[in-house]
């Protein structure tokens, strides 16, 4: 499938002798036999978007690749020569897993946190490589060169990727977390190391047995690779392609200038004019009117005030120029109808009393109004079903009832969608190598040694292992069959959801489904809920976390043996490394993970975190989701998911040509899966800036796009990261954030958009108002 183009209209399978010898040409031949829809771009490239530059035939092809975004930020070379898991770049990648994880774990459970990303880490990189390159004495240890020459692109490649890998905190640690604060378990050093390399491993090797549907094909883009690669060819000024007329700045120059000015900026929206970055206008003008500021607002509103100026709020779901604008389209119109049409026309009409409660909102209430107290249902860390029926069930807003919604109908879209359309693709990539791929850059990785599938299936067996005794020597309520099932539906969505992200750059999460599944086969048991959902979901999340770098390590020709290694040990290194600096926090922190610490250290994810194993796993989904239940109906979304991709499936059977070939049913429903926590602010600014950079841009001025939209991309994000940091270490951290307190924080550019009823989460209906005791039913 093309990245630039919706599904393809089916199309017949190639002959045995085509795919194995002229796959390029027969696929051109499939693009012009089906009107121009079919898996190429060159027509696409010509027709959609009109550039009299772009004159690709299936000859040009055999040297290139047929997607011009890849061709755009990746070189068609290779120097098989070239040093990349060097001694020095061992070095320095074990430094940064080693600093960026424990950086990031410290600050993951202060409100707000900071979070240096592998950006980061890829710049400094740079100049920190080329200093070791000067300076490091030219020796041989176990007879490798501990300074073979100058830094190279490839060691870059493979420091960042070690920098990366464990840069977010393992999502196992907020299980050891919530035991701890929560449910009153501290378990030794043995279970925690068990259960987060379990949770972080077992995924590689399920993404290094999909690597050959997600990594070797050349229609599986990951487009937010595309940005490592210019930023990693524009470093090292080694090539870059460029259409249309020559001259202008280079792109190493025009990186420089836009990184320094998104970093100098951020201190405006982020520091000294904050309104900027949540510009809900129109609630200025009528702060107390409740309709306006649920239309108009940011925080609990559905965010027509359209803009912010802040560029953190504008990526906070991923670029919106490393996106294709149709699947930015698809998100979009999800959004829009979901959310500007279906939750507005549920609230006010007052649907499960929902006007009782924010439009949009994080939490869980009670039926007065109040956040959910969730220890008043719980008899130390068991649900009490007599205290639940004395206190309220538990109601959910209108925008967040939407959102579960979608998010069982993308479980099904994803398996529906990825048969209808890809079936024949995954037939013919199991029985084809990678030598036999059409695509330049395959060619290339050819001649490198691949990793064996015995490897893989180490990795897997020690993890499962692992996982075995983890939850069976501890009391974890875990039964084994309940692992191998959180394994099976990470392994059977693993593919299908690696596909719609290798081309649209949405994943489509599991932790919803994995929430149900474990709320209804292991019901009351919060541990047991919070174990499976990690690693139903974690585990397909960290597959894909793999083959993303495998392919970004494919397009920067590094060897896959070196790839799988430099993974393997940096994330093994990084949860160690996460473990010991969260048990630091936890004995030498006072307060920790108390709503009022004084150093802000209060532990917001963990108690989302902890929230959610008393819905699923204490309340349970039968109490909410079952028949008979206050949102019983939304079962009905599986339902909804299977059968809405068949309708632009058919029509494009009968149709090619017609616009519903742009429609992808799993973007749709997944692609707002951010809401909560994003909302309005992240998505309708990501849409605009999208449509202007995918569509306007590049259909208008694509020689211009080509040379600078990802570096722009990178320049942004890396900027961003840099402001942040600046902005709260130099001015938010130090005396204990009282730095412009009362002058430049308190000024009305700082305060206006807090002195309004979006900000403060007000209902349309309030208890006081009615004279009432509770809304809904008197018994549930």
């Amino acid at each position: 499938m093309s990245y630039l183009e919706p599904p393809p209209s089916p199309s017949p399978e190639p002959p045995k002798a085509l795919y194995e010898f002229d796959a390029v040409k027969w696929e051109s031949q499939q693009v012009a036999e089906n009107g121009g829809t079919g898996p190429m771009v060159s027509i696409v490239d010509q027709e959609m978007y009109g550039d009299p530059n772009i004159d690709l035939d299936a000859e040009y092809l055999e040297d290139e690749s047929p997607y011009p975004e890849v061709r755009s930020a990746v070189a068609n070379t290779d120097d098989p020569d070239m040093p990349a898991g060097t001694l020095r770049a061992w070095m320095l990648g074990l430094l940064w897993a080693i600093v960026i994880p424990g950086v990031n774990q410290f600050y993951f459970f202060r409100f707000p946190n900071v979070t240096v990303g592998p950006l980061v880490a890829q710049l400094l990189t740079f100049p920190l490589g080329r200093l070791v390159a000067r300076f490091f004495p030219a020796v041989r240890i176990f007879g490798h060169s501990l300074n073979p020459g100058p830094f190279t692109i490839k060691e870059h490649v493979v420091v960042t990727i070690m920098a990366g890998v464990g840069a977010s905190s393992a999502y196992a640690t907020d299980i050891i977390a919530v035991q701890r604060f929560y449910y009153n378990e501290v378990w030794n050093f043995g279970y925690q190391f068990m259960v987060v390399m379990s949770t972080q491993l077992i995924g590689f090797s399920i993404g290094g047995i999909a690597k050959r549907f997600l990594v070797s094909p050349p229609s599986m883009i990951w487009p937010s690779n595309l940005v490592y690669c210019a930023l990693f060819n524009t470093l090292h000024s080694q090539w870059y392609v460029n259409y249309g007329k020559r001259g202008g700045l280079s792109r190493e120059r025009f990186f420089v200038i836009a990184f320094t000015a998104s970093a100098v900026w951020y201190i405006v929206p982020g520091y000294l004019f904050t309104a900027l970055s949540f510009f809900s206008w129109v609630c200025w003008i009528k702060p107390h009117n409740a309709v306006i500021n649920q239309l108009f607002g940011y925080q609990s509103g559905l965010g027509m005030s359209l803009i912010t100026f802040d560029w953190s709020q504008i990526a906070f779901i991923g670029s919106p120029l490393a996106t294709p604008w149709w699947a930015e389209g698809n998100v979009v119109f999800g959004f829009v109808f979901f959310f500007w049409l279906i939750v507005p026309l549920l609230y006010y009409t007052n649907v499960w009393d929902s006007q009782y409660m924010p439009m949009l909102s994080r939490s869980a209430y009670d039926n007065r109004g109040g956040v959910f107290n969730v220890s008043r249902v719980l008899t130390g860390s068991t649900f009490d079903l007599e205290k639940y029926q004395n206190y309220s069930p538990l109601y959910l807003p209108a925008g967040f009832v939407i959102s579960y919604a979608l998010s069982f109908a993308s479980v099904t879209a994803t398996i529906v969608h990825v048969f209808l359309y890809y079936r024949k693709q995954i037939m013919i990539q199991a029985r084809r190598s990678l030598a036999e791929q059409p695509d330049i850059h395959a060619r290339l990785m050819s001649q490198y040694p691949q990793v064996p599938d015995w490897w893989y299936l180490c990795i897997f067996g020690f993890m499962f292992a692992f996982g075995i005794i983890a939850i069976e020597v501890w009391p974890t309520q875990m039964p084994v069959w309940a692992f191998v099932l959180a394994l099976a539906v990470a392994f059977v969505y693993t593919v299908p959801i690696g596909i719609i992200q290798a081309v649209t750059n949405q994943q489509i999460g599991l932790n919803v489904i994995a929430e149900v599944i474990v709320g209804y086969v292991l019901p009351g048991q919060p541990l047991a809920m919070m174990l499976f959902k990690t690693w139903g979901y974690i585990t397909m999340s960290q597959a894909l976390v793999f083959t993303s770098d495998m392919k970004l390590g494919h397009y920067m020709k590094i060897p896959p043996r070196t790839m799988f290694w430099c993974q393997v040990v940096a994330t093994v290194l990084a949860g160690i490394v996460q473990l010991g600096v969260q048990s630091w926090m936890f004995e030498n922190i006072p307060d920790m993970c108390a709503r009022d610490q004084k150093d802000h250290f209060t532990c917001a994810s963990t108690e989302v975190f902890f929230t959610a194993s008393v819905i699923w796993g204490v309340v349970g989904p039968k109490l909410l989701f079952s028949p008979g239940q206050l949102y019983g109906f939304l079962r009905f979304f599986f339902l909804f998911g299977a059968v809405a991709p068949l309708i632009p499936y058919l029509i494009i059977k009968r149709y090619p040509n017609s616009h519903f070939r742009y429609v992808h049913i799993p973007i749709i429903v997944n692609g707002t899966g951010w809401i909560p926590p994003a909302s309005a602010l992240n998505y309708v600014p990501w849409g605009i800036v999208g449509f202007v950079s995918q569509y306007v841009v590049r259909r208008r001025h694509f020689g211009w796009w080509s040379k600078y939209n990802y570096i722009l991309s990178a320049a942004l994000d890396a900027g961003t990261a840099i402001g942040t940091i600046l902005v709260f270490f130099c001015l938010q951290y130090p005396a204990n954030g009282t730095i412009g307190q009362h002058s430049v924080q308190s000024w009305w550019g700082n305060t206006v958009w807090t002195n309004t009823l979006d900000y403060n989460m007000t209902a349309l209906k309030t208890l006081n108002a009615t004279g009432q005791e509770h809304f809904g039913h008197d018994t549930w």
